[in-house]
């Protein structure tokens, strides 16, 4: 074994709608929005992660931007494989090696997911030489990411809000006890925005500039305590046809945002509703965590307390949070052998 151990590496992913996170030796090395683009005519991929991202929105007929997984799951199974490899293959240590090491990893997965989803992702794992590949639920990884002690017999609400799904649950002893995943998170957001758009400034921007506007001036609340400033959105005018330019305030961005943010409170409640009493008991006293990069949604804790009447508190680095947890779980497979799924 000596020497296979020598032969092989430890890489922990956070293969996510939006944005896909990698660990190796401790440290993030990869931290790329989960897009490729293809060339149509080679069916080549020429670009992946940022790259691609530029690209988005911008593209001629030859190239195709993809986003290969959809609510958290492996929507484009050729086009995630190769964007798992392109990611893989840039890791600066491993780039030094003459042939690929066999893989060690755990990547997460929603809590939600099907039979077949999950094998979909152990294949794709699988294939770009991963020799041992161990699945975690996401809302665990995060437990742990965060910093919580998951084996204690204390529950814990864990509220994980990516781009493609919200992942709810309460966890205690190691293991989930209920959980809910809604597929309303930072994609539909963006949607929300672009719709709002064109339909109170008839103004049709992209996706890109969309969640620019998320990132930039996005709000849960329509009173902030530290208010961003007004943003310039430019698009093209539906009316005339020609490029213009709009200000924008956070306020209008809650307006948008907010029938999809009920439904993530709604979701919040129905979870507390299942949840045994002793665990409710514990809850009350430890609140609830936010992680994921829809927790940086200004006033959205603020919002979701006032909602549960708990403590909600954000994940320092939400985005990193999940990825975080699983390459703890990775370093410590022995000690969390029954939360990984072989």
């Amino acid at each position: 074994m000596g020497f296979f151990d020598f032969m092989t590496e430890d890489i922990a992913i956070d293969l996510g709608t939006a944005n896909t996170l990698i660990i190796h030796n401790d440290k993030v090395v990869i931290d790329s929005p989960s897009i490729v683009a293809r060339d149509r005519i080679s069916g080549k991929i020429i670009a992946v992660g940022k790259e691609a991202n530029m690209m988005q929105g911008k593209t001629h007929e030859n190239i195709k931007t993809i986003r290969p997984l959809k609510d958290g799951v492996i929507a484009d199974f050729d086009a995630s494989e190769k964007m798992i490899n392109m990611f893989i293959k840039s890791i600066p240590a491993l780039k030094k090696r003459m042939f690929t090491p066999a893989l060690r990893m755990v990547v997460c997965i929603p809590s939600g997911i099907t039979e077949v989803e999950m094998r979909a992702v152990k294949e794709s794992c699988e294939r770009v030489n991963g020799k041992e590949v161990y699945l975690i639920h996401e809302p665990m990884a995060a437990a742990i990411g965060i910093g919580i002690d998951i084996m204690q017999p204390k529950g814990n609400m864990i509220v994980d809000i990516g781009g493609g799904t919200t992942e709810i649950a309460v966890i205690a002893l190691g293991g989930i006890v209920c959980d809910k995943s809604v597929k309303i998170a930072g994609d539909v957001f963006t949607n929300d925005i672009v719709y709002y758009m064109r339909t109170q400034h008839n103004l049709f921007v992209g996706e890109s500039t969309a969640e620019k506007i998320k990132i930039q001036i996005g709000a849960a609340i329509e009173n902030l305590e530290t208010p961003p400033e007004d943003m310039s959105v430019q698009g093209r005018d539906l009316l005339t046809g020609k490029p213009k330019q709009v200000e924008v305030s956070y306020r209008e961005i809650a307006k948008a945002l907010d029938k999809s943010i009920q439904r993530i409170e709604d979701a919040v409640m129905e979870t507390l509703s299942q949840t045994p009493p002793e665990l409710a008991a514990d809850i009350y006293n430890t609140g609830i965590y936010l992680a994921g990069g829809g927790s940086m949604l200004r006033g959205l804790d603020k919002r979701i307390s006032q909602k549960t009447d708990l403590p909600v508190y954000i994940a320092e680095d939400p985005l990193r949070a999940v990825v975080r947890g699983t390459g703890m779980a990775l370093k410590n497979i022995t000690k969390f052998k029954n939360i990984l799924i072989k």
